[in-house]
């Protein structure tokens, strides 16, 4: 079966929205925005782009509070300049028949006290700072402060008022980014998670902020515009968990107990090739997870160095099937698939510049046939 002929374009339901192919485009930091969050006219572009009719494109990481401490350039919903200017992008997806989720987004302990407002410590969920340099800053991570179970309340509450912001913007719906070592994954994880209390030590205890914070964002706007993403196996920024196919069976399963109406839930998959030290991973797999779960699954990781796994994969399991980097340089990806023409090659050092080169300059395959 090729690519072009296989379940990856064949329609499925997503929440309340019904879908006419099976690729997304996943979530991916691009830092684009103003220096107020705000997303500028090529963002703008840039979505329209790779907007499809009846395809779900998931946006960038967005912080959900002036004092998540976001990077530069990069999104925010949580002020009325930034709900207006997503809501831009988001009546541009529409126009083009899309459909777009916001992913929400808390880094925690992978910032800087000098990106936060107010310049406070920045908090995680024990004292235990990244073995690492930070990018934008060139200097190491800095030491978090411990989260206090009112730090908690307030970044659940952060999430669910920008969750309804979201909404307000027009989005169809929200992912809730718990992986990838940002904030709610610092606290699933046992490697950033040293805590005492009821947020630390047993796996539902490690959970439990995840869990109070997809129950807070459901309240706020409603079951099926929900998502989640998970990564068990990430690695990235210090991750790593002692037991992920028990940790992450029990938030599964939490799930599906709870909110079984759930959009989707995205993992990212073990054989991922960018954020992994691990290289070439196939001997730890979803499928654990997959059998919990009984709604609309998507996986993420290494479609783009083989995006003949893509259909592989939407053919033997039926999921949605996120891809990241072949998005950036084809913006006409779902065309190149489904049709099978070769794709552009992306060029990694500038995928998290400032200006239009690498972002909205990629051609479509049509304008390289006239070239040629």
């Amino acid at each position: 079966m090729t690519v072009s002929s296989s379940t990856l374009f064949q329609s499925t339901k997503v929440g309340p929205y019904e879908l006419k192919h099976r690729v997304v485009l996943a979530p991916l930091s691009r830092f684009r925005c103003d220096e107020e969050g705000v997303p500028k006219e090529m963002v703008l572009e840039y979505y329209k782009q790779r907007t499809t009719e009846g395809g779900l494109l998931i946006t960038e990481a967005t912080s959900v509070s002036e004092n998540a401490g976001g990077y530069p350039g990069g999104a925010g919903l949580y002020t009325e300049n930034q709900i207006q200017g997503w809501k831009k992008v988001v009546d541009t997806i529409h126009d083009n028949g899309g459909i777009v989720y916001s992913q929400l987004w808390h880094p925690g302990r992978a910032t800087s006290k000098d990106f936060k407002k107010d310049k406070s410590q920045t908090i995680s969920a024990s004292a235990v700072a990244i073995k690492d340099q930070c990018i934008f800053t060139g200097k190491p991570y800095e030491e978090p402060r411990e989260m206090t179970k009112e730090d908690i309340q307030a970044v659940t509450q952060e999430f669910a008022q920008a969750a309804k912001n979201a909404i307000t913007a027009g989005f169809d719906g929200i992912e809730i980014h718990s992986a990838n070592g940002y904030i709610l994954d610092q606290f699933i994880n046992t490697s950033s998670n040293f805590r005492t209390d009821e947020y630390g030590g047993s796996i539902e205890n490690r959970s439990r902020f995840l869990l109070e914070v997809t129950d807070a964002v459901v309240e706020a706007i409603g079951e099926e515009r929900v998502a989640i993403r998970l990564s068990p196996w990430s690695e990235f920024q210090d991750m790593e968990d002692a037991t992920p196919y028990d940790t992450w069976s029990y938030i599964v399963s939490e799930l599906q107990n709870k909110h079984p109406e759930l959009s989707y839930i995205h993992f990212i998959e073990p054989r991922d090739d960018y954020g992994r030290k691990t290289k070439n991973d196939t001997v730890n797999t979803l499928d654990p997870f997959r059998k919990i779960w009984k709604g609309p699954f998507m996986s993420a990781g290494g479609y783009t160095t083989k995006p003949e796994l893509a259909a592989q994969i939407a053919d033997e399991t039926g999921n949605l099937i996120a891809i990241g980097r072949a998005f950036i340089a084809n913006p006409d990806l779902v065309y190149r698939l489904q049709h099978d023409k070769p794709l552009t090659k992306y060029q990694r050092d500038t995928f998290y510049t400032n200006d239009p080169e690498g972002y909205i300059d990629y051609p479509f395959y049509q304008e390289e046939d006239n070239k040629n």
